[in-house]
């Protein structure tokens, strides 16, 4: 996980802000959030208002109270550092490493704003939360985390404020973060009793849903993505109304599949880095309850 964010990351700054034709491709998804943007800014605005240091505190605040309650001290820890690197990670990128090149005629060449910030606060809260929850509500809490998440990427575009790739990126520093953190679950193996399957399926089966999911939403995204750029390869500046909508609703679409791909992965790989390897303990019911919780 940790691997595929650094390369997801650099990847995405390399093809949409290293390249001409991906910073092409990227500003018409851009200047077609133009449309509809009064009726759906409405919408958008409150998502985007929620998204603030107090919000950081009071979210990562009850993470943290969650572990402690079910005595994960380590993993109170873990979230604290998830949140606070992914977020200072995303900062650093964007105004110490990342450049923006001026290789095409496109909006705000000049200033580099990938990752996004706010992506990245929401992205990292809501897997923070994820993680330190009972595995019996993780399923649920997942789906609604990568919601929240969705919803806040693309109301960034929505606003204005931010380029597809910078969504994108910001939700693949997460799952660096997320990666690293899962290392060290696996290596302090938290939780000591073995699930029992009906407390394994469910993980299974959202974990795979939310997985085909990104995958047509990917699909989609991708054949949106590639008329875009047939459409530049055509004339050098896109202005037909649908086609700027089509790389708009295409890109949307990838932020949807990049974050059911990414909370997928968290769900499911904490499932496993959190399983014991040996067999489960004879101990009461009640005590069994009371550790697998």
């Amino acid at each position: 996980m940790c691997a595929a964010g650094v390369v997801g990351t650099w990847l995405t700054w390399r093809y949409f802000v290293g390249t001409s034709v991906g910073q092409r491709i990227d500003d018409t998804a851009f200047r077609g959030s133009e449309i509809g943007h009064t009726t759906l800014w409405r919408v958008a605005e409150p998502v985007l208002e929620i998204v603030s240091i107090p919000f950081i505190v009071v979210v990562l605040g009850a993470a943290a109270v969650i572990a402690l309650i079910r005595r994960r001290w380590l993993l109170a820890l873990q979230v604290t550092i998830l949140v606070g690197g992914a977020n200072i990670t995303t900062q650093f990128l964007k105004y110490v490493v990342l450049d923006r090149p001026d290789l095409a005629d496109t909006a705000g060449a000049i200033d580099n704003s990938l990752p996004s910030g706010h992506t990245t606060v929401a992205a990292s809260v809501a897997a923070a939360l994820l993680l330190v929850v009972p595995r019996h509500t993780r399923p649920t809490v997942a789906v609604l985390a990568a919601g929240y998440t969705a919803a806040t990427g693309v109301a960034t575009m929505v606003g204005g404020w931010h380029r597809p790739s910078d969504v994108v990126a910001a939700l693949t520093v997460v799952m660096a973060w997320a990666g690293l953190t899962m290392f060290v679950t696996a290596l302090g193996s938290p939780e000591t009793v073995r699930p029992p399957d009906s407390a394994i399926v469910p993980t299974t089966v959202v974990g795979g849903l939310m997985l085909v999911a990104g995958f047509i939403s990917g699909l989609l995204s991708a054949s949106a993505l590639q008329s875009t750029s047939d459409a530049l390869t055509r004339t050098d500046t896109v202005t037909n109304r649908s086609d700027l909508l089509e790389a708009y609703t295409g890109s949307a679409l990838g932020v949807v599949a990049t974050t059911a791909a990414v909370f997928a992965t968290i769900l499911i790989t904490h499932q496993f880095a959190c399983r014991p390897a040996g067999p489960l303990p004879a101990t009461s019911k009640s005590k069994d309850r009371v550790q697998t919780l």
